[in-house]
């Protein structure tokens, strides 16, 4: 185990740590099938955002796919390794604060993938009210959900039914499916999920 000075995921200080340390167990090193198949079976529809990107992957995915897709993440040596990593995507790759960030047009999905199990439970009704702030009605967040109830991370697992109660006040799950290609840290802990907005009340 890699010895940091810093323990706070909070900060973009405990990511640059890792990226650049190459302390990396949540990357996967390319795009999840769930997600190319998705991307395969409909037509682009617009803006994505990919909040918390690491390196990036899925980004070019969603571009090649035709989307309009902007990756974000707040620390530095993550928007390096993501920029590193997507070639003509680059500067779709953007230093920004998720709780800050807004878009340039509006958005038609955010994408999940350990962004929400890299924060600490204590911020994910933020989490929450923020995506349901960025995304319209009939938007959809679309991606992986952890579940595990160890009280240590990141990354930070949901027990069951505790993402429902988070998300119920402004979505509407539309998909739930088993993961079967997950990295081990994430392994027979993951779900695919399809989660679409509400009417904004």
């Amino acid at each position: 185990m890699a010895d940091f000075s810093n323990r706070d995921p909070r900060t973009p200080e405990f990511w640059n740590e890792r990226f650049d340390g190459a302390f990396t167990p949540w990357d996967r090193g390319g795009v999840p099938a769930r997600l190319r198949s998705q991307l395969a079976a409909g037509a682009p529809a617009g803006a994505v955002l990919i909040p918390g990107c690491g390196t990036g992957y899925e980004l070019a995915a969603f571009c090649e796919a035709g989307w309009d897709a902007t990756a974000i993440d707040f620390a530095p040596s993550a928007v390096v390794a993501a920029q590193q990593a997507v070639g003509p995507w680059r500067d779709r790759v953007v230093l920004a604060d998720f709780f800050a960030w807004q878009p340039a047009q509006p958005l038609s999905m955010i994408y999940e993938r350990a962004f929400l199990c890299a924060m600490p439970r204590e911020m994910w009704p933020a989490v929450a009210a923020r995506w349901a702030a960025l995304l319209p009605e009939g938007g959809q967040l679309l991606g992986y959900f952890f579940f595990d109830n160890n009280p240590k991370g990141p990354p930070f697992g949901a027990e069951p039914g505790q993402l429902a109660a988070l998300l119920a006040p402004w979505f509407v799950l539309e998909q739930d499916e088993a993961v079967a290609d997950s990295i081990p840290v994430f392994a027979g802990k993951e779900r695919w999920m399809a989660w679409r907005r509400k009417k904004a009340l």
